[in-house]
């Protein structure tokens, strides 16, 4: 099937890729078929980061998503059997999580939703985005201050471990 994207001109998909959204996005509840386009070239190694959730039926809208564990490594989410339930899941690895991620002008200030991730059974490709329902995540959960966060944390534990052990026996 060839789609047209606002991004990335005319591309071809297979049907069998793509997500159904029983209930939308919230905000786009009229738009229920998706597919995922890596931002990779094709032999470019490694996995992405970042990828589109690109709306089958409308070119114009596109979602930039990212893995959330890559940038929240202790990121946790709890799903009800309200979301589990419809989307047939029957155990974790039928599953993926993505966060929809927002991109301004100032690079500086990419920011991903965790407060509400796409949760989306890979074996049936159903989806739903999810809000959770914590106080612990952030709609805007800035990406370069976990990063600095991340890098304070990993340099603090390389410092105990250089640092002698003293004691007063």
């Amino acid at each position: 099937m060839i789609l047209n994207t606002r991004h990335f001109g005319e591309i071809v998909v297979r049907e069998e890729d793509i997500i159904t959204f029983e209930e939308g996005l919230p905000g786009f509840e009229d738009e229920k078929k998706f597919v995922i386009l890596d931002t990779c070239a094709p032999g470019e190694a490694g996995e992405p980061v970042f990828r589109w959730l690109q709306c089958v039926d409308n070119p114009m809208l596109a979602f930039a998503i990212a893995d959330p564990f890559v940038f929240v490594p202790e990121y946790e989410v709890e799903l009800d059997e309200d979301v589990i339930e419809p989307l047939e899941i029957e155990k974790e690895s039928d599953m993926v999580l993505y966060a929809i991620t927002v991109v301004p002008g100032d690079i500086r200030k990419t920011s991903i939703n965790l407060k509400a991730p796409l949760v989306i059974n890979i074996k049936n490709n159903k989806g739903m985005q999810v809000i959770l329902d914590t106080n612990k995540y952030s709609i805007r959960h800035y990406i370069m201050d976990e990063a600095a966060i991340q890098e304070v944390r990993a340099n603090a534990s390389l410092n105990e471990e250089k640092r002698p052990v003293y004691s007063n026996r």
